[in-house]
């Protein structure tokens, strides 16, 4: 029960009661993909509400993302998996998270009765924190004026965070899903609260990138993946340390046009990674992908791309 992101963090995963160090929490419930600056607002909320009653503050999420269960064909990719997800709340200052399976006899409970018997039978909770969008049970019929209505009937308080803003967006999941579409990779960072990053195992590729100066770490990501194909300037954690790089990530269209890959060349660096992880974090998007005459021009133009990405990275 004791969590995967760090030794003090508790979680709790499936229906199991809580332990006594999470006694009559307040908690912030919520999907929580990406983990952003809203989100945080929610679990800053329920921290407040938690250290003015003497208890502490949990999150409670859901695994899989409810829209991945009711239509796995068109649910959104995922921004952090579940792993990243759990990190990033534990980073919040968090005492602990609950981790409920969403699975069809979720799916089919009524609203009052996911308030009376897991908020109040299971959790006995203190309060509740959620943002201004959040709804629950059956047909999504919980919302946060329900749970309002529901906290005073079980004598809960219950806190409804007003949506943050980021100049003309406001701060969702959705929206950092449509800037990493096109290519926004600062402005995601900003409603995020950091940089954008992906984690893959590093594949063996081709290993063209060696033959014309610039070797990389080839990377695939998630099938669902709506980043927009192009050149990036990126920051990477290896085992062998964080290094600066410039990568592309589409189909290759001078060479093959296959499978989208990320294709990360590491400035300033050697060594075999062939099997290692590696985060990778989106700092700046440089140019799309472009397709070459020949292998001198990509060359060049690679050339010209690292000079960029290491301007970029310098002044960050």
């Amino acid at each position: 029960m004791t969590g995967d992101p760090s030794s003090d963090f508790l979680l709790v995963r499936g229906n199991a009661q809580l332990p006594p160090a999470l006694a009559r929490p307040v908690v912030a419930i919520g999907n929580f993909d990406g983990v952003h600056r809203g989100h945080r607002a929610v679990f800053d909320t329920a921290r407040a509400m938690a250290a003015e009653a003497g208890v502490p503050a949990i999150a409670v999420t859901f695994e899989p993302h409810p829209r991945t269960f009711f239509n796995p064909a068109s649910a959104p990719f995922r921004l952090t998996p579940e792993a990243r997800k759990l990190r990033h709340i534990a980073e919040s200052g968090l005492q602990g998270a609950v981790v409920l399976p969403f699975d069809a006899q979720l799916a089919a409970m009524e609203a009052e009765d996911f308030v009376r018997e897991i908020l109040v039978g299971r959790y006995n909770v203190t309060g509740v924190a959620v943002g201004f969008d959040f709804h629950f049970g059956r047909a999504r019929a919980g919302s946060p004026a329900f749970l309002e209505e529901a906290g005073r009937r079980h004598g809960f308080k219950v806190t409804v965070v007003p949506p943050m803003r980021d100049e003309d967006d406001a701060i969702s999941s959705t929206a950092i899903r449509s800037a990493l579409a096109s290519g926004q990779v600062g402005h995601a960072a900003h409603m995020l609260g950091r940089p954008f990053a992906v984690a893959a195992e590093v594949l063996h590729g081709d290993k063209r990138g060696r033959t014309i100066g610039f070797p990389t770490a080839n990377l695939a990501l998630a099938e669902d993946m709506e980043l927009a194909f192009g050149i990036y300037a990126v920051r990477a954690l290896t085992p062998l340390g964080r290094f600066d790089g410039v990568a592309n990530y589409g189909r290759r269209p001078t060479f093959d046009n296959g499978r989208p890959l990320l294709e990360v060349h590491l400035f300033d660096f050697s060594g075999d990674l062939y099997g290692a992880t590696l985060e990778v974090e989106f700092h700046a998007y440089l140019r799309p992908e472009l397709k070459f005459d020949g292998v001198t021009a990509l060359v060049a133009q690679i050339a010209a791309d690292a000079r960029q990405a290491r301007d970029v990275l310098a002044r960050i």
